[in-house]
This record gives C-alpha cells, sequence and structure tokens, in this order.
C-alpha cells in the first residue's frame, strides 16, 4: 500500500480547472493512498506545493469508507478543500472530475456516467468542446415562506445584509447587491460572518441581478456573483455556488423568472437550469498539466 504521507512518496498528479476554479486530481482506483489533510494541504499550496482551491481524488466506492453506502465498482468524488477539510460537493470540481476520467480510464460520458459524492449521486455528461452538464441533485431553499432568513456581514459592506440559504447538496448563503461597484467592493479575503452561525459552515455568494436575454430563442436569466468557499477563501468560480444564486435570484423574482441562468463569475461563465426537483450546472472542464510531485 502505498502511503502518502511518508516523505520522499511521489504521486502522479493531473491539474484542471473549471472556469479558473481550479484542482489537483490524483487516480487512486483501489484506495491506495493514504491521504491526509496535511498531504492535501501540501498539494494545494499555491507556493510550496502544487496549487489548487481542492484536491480530488478519483476512487472506486467500495474502497472508501464515505462510498459504503454505494455500488463498489462505481466511482467515488473524493472532494477536499485547500485547508484539509472534505466536502460534500463541488460541481466545478464534478466537471474536471468527469474529463478526468474520460482521459484516464476512457469513460464514454456522452451517454452520462453516474458517480458518487459525499452530497449523494451525481451524473456528469460530455457535451462535446471541453463542455460538462452535472446533474446536481436536489436542493431546498430557504426555511420558510420569507424571501431572506440570515443576514451576511462581510468586509466591504456598510452594514449586514439579509441572506437566504439554499442547500444543493451542501450549505450556501446568498446575499443580493444593488450595483456591480458593491460587488466590487467587496474584501473577501476574510470570511464573511453568517447569523444565525451555520453548524457546518457555509459558502456565502454575493451576486447581482442583469436582467435576462435570449440565447438561441431560449429565455435565460443573466447574473453575475463572487464567492467565498469555506474552507477554500475566494475562488474564481464555485458550481454548487452558482446553481445557490440561481435558485435563490429565481426565488426572489417569482413565478414567471426563467428557468435557465446564465451567471458570471470571475473566471467566466456558467449556466444553471432549475427543474422542479433538481438543477444541471453546464461549463467547461480543462485539464491544463500532469506530472508527479514528491511530498515533502
Amino acid at each position: 500500500m502505498t502511503r502518502a504521507s511518508a516523505p520522499g512518496t511521489t504521486l502522479p498528479f493531473t491539474k484542471g480547472h473549471g472556469t479558473r476554479n481550479d484542482f489537483v486530481l490524483l487516480l487512486d482506483e483501489d484506495g491506495d493512498i493514504d491521504l491526509t489533510p496535511e498531504v492535501v494541504r501540501f498539494l494545494a499550496d499555491r507556493r510550496g506545493g502544487l496549487g489548487g482551491d481542492g484536491v480530488i481524488r478519483a476512487v472506486r466506492s467500495g474502497n472508501l469508507p464515505a462510498g459504503s453506502a454505494a455500488e463498489p465498482d462505481s466511482w467515488f468524488m473524493d472532494y477536499w478543500n485547500a485547508d484539509g477539510s472534505t466536502s460534500e460537493m463541488c460541481g466545478n470540481g464534478a466537471r474536471v472530475f468527469g474529463a478526468f476520467l474520460e482521459r484516464e480510464t476512457g469513460a464514454d460520458l456522452s451517454g452520462g456516467l453516474d458517480f458518487m459524492t459525499r452530497g449523494g449521486a451525481r451524473r456528469v455528461t460530455s457535451a462535446g468542446d471541453g463542455t460538462y452538464a452535472i446533474g446536481m441533485g436536489g436542493y431546498t431553499v430557504g426555511t420558510g415562506d420569507a424571501p431572506f432568513d440570515a443576514e451576511v456581514q462581510a468586509r466591504g459592506l456598510d452594514m449586514a445584509r439579509p441572506a437566504l440559504s439554499v442547500d444543493v447538496g451542501n450549505p450556501h448563503h446568498v446575499v443580493a447587491l444593488a450595483s456591480l461597484d458593491e460587488l466590487e467592493a467587496l474584501d473577501l479575503t476574510v470570511a464573511p460572518d453568517v447569523m444565525p452561525v451555520p453548524a457546518d459552515g457555509s459558502n456565502v455568494e454575493f451576486v447581482v441581478a442583469l436582467g435576462e436575454r435570449a440565447v438561441n430563442a431560449e429565455a435565460r436569466g443573466l447574473v453575475r456573483m463572487r464567492v467565498h468557499e469555506r474552507g477554500s477563501g475566494e475562488t474564481q468560480s464555485c458550481g454548487t455556488g452558482a446553481c445557490a444564486v440561481a435558485l435563490a435570484v429565481k426565488t426572489w423574482a417569482g413565478a414567471d423568472a426563467p428557468a435557465v441562468w446564465d451567471v458570471e463569475v470571475p473566471g467566466g461563465v456558467v449556466t444553471v437550469r432549475i427543474f422542479e426537483d433538481h438543477t444541471v450546472l453546464e461549463g467547461p472542464a480543462v485539464l491544463v498539466a500532469e506530472g508527479v510531485v514528491t511530498l515533502p
């Protein structure tokens, strides 16, 4: 068995990103790598390691305790935040995970491939041209009928702002801002404060609505967002966060609002399709490098 925490151990890796939300990817089908928080922090370190918002291990579900309830031969996306904590799910990471499996295992994603996460089962489908769609599972919006159920204080805002909680397999709080100037003025080097304090932490998104547009005769809403991810800080994109934002803005806009939303993030644009019981996230995935890293 490979002991990944042992000094001098070498690990093959791939580096990839989805709208500049970047990850270190490891293929570990048999679960041989002893992936520890210390190893994850090293791999994700942008100066002392490889650099990334997170680390993704591709492992068969039967070879990981977190996958014990799944079909043993199914793939499991073992996702770790940059700080060495695990997370339920990562939407951008799931697209990159799909591209990684395509290249490393020859998996055919044209008809969709089911895989497991700590947030439940997901499906990734290749749409061609480096674009992938992720079925993001079920969601809950808010804790009642009110348009807001929390408050968020962030550096750069003059006062605490109302927020709406959204769960898409992991927890989010979405804050609507009045202008792009407010969005740009945020300092997300410090984690926003959420009240009441979420028991398991939360990703916090700040969003500005930019109206609607037609794409190939399809009505779409358009928003721009920034995000502070628990365990990673501000990232260039957040797939689950884009879904949370689309759900929140559609809730605020009412029944006639579009069911499809283009979400501008610092790293590009992703599209969220909202259905009655799930969302689908569409966007690019790019594999940019591969090599071997020696653990210190």
